[in-house]
């Protein structure tokens, strides 16, 4: 690839409330992104005992389905968003997976909600690498760990969304209705993305800025030798793997062993995302904004720390038949999903050239939906349906197969902890310092 090197100015022609506007709605994206995705986890069982279904069928029809066309077009749409306007892909595929989120709603058969969640899926994979590149152009590279986080921020709300008002309105008028509920509001913030989000001039911020365009090649060459970028994508994947993996099925577990409804299930992790998720969020970003945390290798460190030790109670909620002890658990277990999303993002974002980043975020999103959207749902489905036997899927069953996923925790720590050996070095030649 022949390139050009320039320095370009560093300063920044928004003002901070112009910034920190985008900042938000691009948070308020997110957050209809992880709704959207993840209301079908709370409404998981009337779902499957309405169609008739055993564990891993469930797995395969909502979480499989959107995931194979949410990957497939992850890569070709990043690239796009890397050469043209980032806003109006943005604006289009919110309005897109709003829509089909309506229509799962809608559907009146299998074969209806299957075609309505690969439509939730394409609309998707248009989404988080636009909004990171957006954001990545309006705030320099010392201060996206922050700002990423802020950004993650739209985890923890889509996914109280997605539990505790989606298991209300189901609990009320069914579950159609929780997609109904979530599908139009997502329209609507398309309309504000379009309308109200300037796009950013790529690269503006950075230090050095590369005239010529990458091809998709010569950005899967580049990523392959950063590898530090390498540890991330595979800590990050890991991470959901664990983490969402789990979550996919804890209202079901909650239903299932502790005798619960689809609103009472939703009651109990829904503020434990609220609550301990934005707090966790915001405590990131406060902790990431100190001077302290302006060398890589210990935001690397402290991810790898916090995985490893939620692991442990990420295996007692699933090990316990208490529903008070593995509420407390939940409580330290699910903060530690969202404590690695804005920081790893960040880290990615600055390992790449200004021409790679979103392509750089498909592949770590690759990595992790491909983990979280696919092997995870599929491997507990079956898993649970081998220990349950000829009679169906039970409790029992369902908490065997959530304790094999648990301890994988600490194998996403190790991957961060990896990524901090080289992270340094790997920046500066993103920079094009080496």
């Amino acid at each position: 690839m022949a390139t050009t090197t320039a320095t370009i100015p560093t300063t920044d022609d928004h003002s901070i409330g112009q910034r920190w506007y985008v900042l938000i709605i691009m948070m308020m994206v997110y957050a209809i992104n992880i709704a959207d995705r993840y209301v079908m986890s709370t409404v998981l069982e009337p779902i499957r005992v309405e169609l008739h279904l055993t564990d891993g069928g469930i797995a395969f029809l909502t979480g499989v389905s959107l995931a194979l066309f949410y990957v497939t077009l992850g890569i070709p749409l990043s690239w796009v968003a890397d050469r043209y306007n980032r806003r109006n892909l943005l604006a289009g595929s919110l309005v897109a997976w709003s829509a089909m989120t309506a229509l799962c709603g809608l559907s009146r058969g299998y074969t209806q909600l299957l075609l309505a969640r690969i439509g939730v899926g394409v609309g998707e994979a248009g989404g988080t690498p636009a909004c990171n590149s957006i954001v990545a152009d309006y705030f320099p590279a010392s201060r996206r760990p922050m700002a990423m986080t802020v950004f993650a921020l739209g985890a923890p709300i889509g996914a109280w969304m997605g539990a505790d008002m989606a298991g209300a309105v189901a609990n009320a008028y069914g579950w159609r209705a929780a997609f109904l509920a979530l599908g139009v509001p997502g329209v609507i913030v398309g309309a504000l993305v379009y309308f109200t989000v300037r796009e950013p001039v790529r690269g503006r911020l950075d230090a050095h800025k590369d005239d010529a365009t990458p091809t998709m090649a010569d950005t899967l060459r580049f990523l392959w030798k950063q590898k530090a970028a390498f540890h991330l994508v595979m800590g990050g994947g890991v991470s959901a793997f664990w983490g969402w993996g789990l979550m996919w099925f804890t209202p079901t577990f909650l239903q299932r062993s502790f005798d619960l409804s689809v609103g009472a299930a939703g009651a109990v992790v829904g503020p434990i995302h609220l609550i301990a998720g934005i707090a966790a969020s915001l405590f990131t970003a406060w902790l990431l904004a100190r001077p302290s945390f302006v060398d890589p290798r210990r935001i690397l460190w402290l991810l790898a720390g916090v995985t490893a030790a939620a692991t442990i109670p990420s295996f007692i909620v699933y090990y316990t038949h208490s529903l008070q002890t593995a509420t407390i658990m939940l409580w330290i277990f699910i903060p530690a999903i969202y404590f690695y999303i804005g920081p790893a993002m960040a880290l990615i974002q600055n390992l790449a050239p200004c021409k790679m980043r979103a392509m750089f975020i498909a592949v770590s999103l690759l990595s992790a939906n491909v983990l979280n959207l696919i092997v995870a749902p599929q491997g507990v489905g079956w898993l649970s349906d081998y220990f349950a036997g000829p009679g169906g899927p039970t409790a029992a069953s369902l908490r065997m197969a959530l304790l094999i996923l648990a301890p994988t925790g600490f194998w996403a720590a190790w991957h961060y902890w990896m990524a901090g050996r080289t992270i340094v070095e790997d920046q500066k030649r993103a920079a094009g310092a080496l």
